[in-house]
C-alpha cells in the first residue's frame, strides 16, 4: 500500500511505502500476486518490472494526473532543438512517457524533466552547471499547498518544524526546514528531537508518521492536502481483487520494454 491510501489499507497491507520502494520491493517478493494499493502508474511500474507477476488494482480508475502531464510531441521537439538534449522522467509518470526518457550516464547540459515542474525545479537547484527544461506538469495536491497556508500553520504551531514534498512549489519547499520524499519526510520527523512537525504532502502519510512517532504531535498545513484517486482504494475493493484476482494490469511487450530501461537504471 501507498502511504497515501486510507489507514484501514495501509493497516492491513503486507509492506507500506511510496511507488519506487514499492514498485522494487515487488520484484523481490516470492508471490505470484500482488494487489498495488495505490494509483495507476504504480500499477503499471510494478507490472513493467515484474512482467510474469499478476498485478492487480483495487480500483482501475485511481489515476494521477501528473503521470499524464507532458506532451510526447513536445518532447520530440525539443529533442530536435536540443541535440545533446537528455529525457529525464520522474516514477510518477504513464509507461508511454518513461518509453520517451533517456537511460544513458547525463553529461548532457540539457534536461528535460517530466512530468512535475515542481521537483525539477527543486532537483535543477541543486545541479546549477545543467539547464533544465519542463513541461508544466504537477501534482495537484502538492500545488494546492499554498505558502501563505504554511505561514499561517508555523505561526499557530511556533514550535514546529516544517516537513515539505519536493513536489510543493517552491515558495513552500523555501519555507521548510526539510524537503525530501514521503519516506524522507516519516524518516526525518522519526530521527528528529523535535516534537511538532507542520506536514505538506498528502494526509494519508499521517498513519505511519504518528505509527513511528506516537508521542509527536502532526499537523497539515492546510485543509486540501487529500488525493481523491488514493482515497478510492478501500478494504473492500481490496478484498474483491483479491477473491477475484480481478482488475489484472497489462502493459504491451513492446512498451513494458522501453518504459522499463529507465525504471530499471532507477
Amino acid at each position: 500500500a501507498h502511504y497515501y491510501v486510507e489507514d484501514a489499507v495501509q493497516e492491513i497491507a503486507d509492506y507500506i511505502g511510496d511507488s519506487y520502494y514499492l514498485s522494487r520491493l515487488a520484484t523481490e517478493t516470492t508471490a505470484d500476486v500482488v494487489v498495488f494499493c495505490g494509483v495507476g502508474f504504480m500499477g503499471e511500474s510494478a507490472k513493467v518490472l515484474n512482467p510474469g507477476k499478476k498485478v492487480l488494482m483495487p480500483d482501475m480508475s485511481a489515476d494521477c494526473p501528473m503521470a499524464h502531464m507532458a506532451d510526447i510531441a513536445g518532447i520530440e521537439k525539443l529533442r530536435a532543438e536540443y541535440e545533446d538534449l537528455a529525457v529525464v522522467c520522474y516514477i510518477n509518470s504513464t509507461a508511454e512517457l518513461k518509453a520517451h526518457a533517456d537511460v544513458k550516464a547525463l553529461p548532457n547540459k540539457h534536461i528535460l524533466f517530466i512530468p512535475d515542474d515542481n521537483l525539477g525545479h527543486f532537483i535543477a537547484e541543486q545541479v546549477p552547471e545543467k539547464e533544465f527544461l519542463y513541461q508544466n506538469g504537477h501534482c495537484p495536491v502538492h500545488k494546492a499547498i499554498a505558502p501563505e497556508a504554511v505561514k499561517k500553520a508555523k505561526q499557530e504551531h511556533p514550535q514546529a518544524l516544517v516537513l515539505a514534498h519536493p513536489e510543493c512549489l517552491p515558495e513552500v519547499s523555501a519555507l521548510a526546514d526539510y524537503v525530501g520524499s514521503t519516506s524522507g519526510i516519516i524518516d526525518y520527523a522519526t530521527k528528529s528531537d523535535a516534537e511538532e512537525f507542520v506536514i505538506c504532502t498528502e494526509t494519508g502519510v499521517f498513519y505511519e508518521l504518528k505509527k513511528k512517532n506516537p508521542g509527536k504531535k502532526f499537523y497539515p498545513a492546510s485543509a486540501h492536502q487529500i488525493c481523491p484517486d488514493m482515497k478510492k482504494i478501500t478494504l473492500e475493493k481490496v478484498r474483491d481483487v483479491l477473491k477475484n484476482e480481478s482488475n489484472a494490469v497489462t502493459v504491451e511487450k513492446e512498451l513494458s520494454e522501453k518504459s522499463g530501461r529507465p525504471l530499471e537504471r532507477m
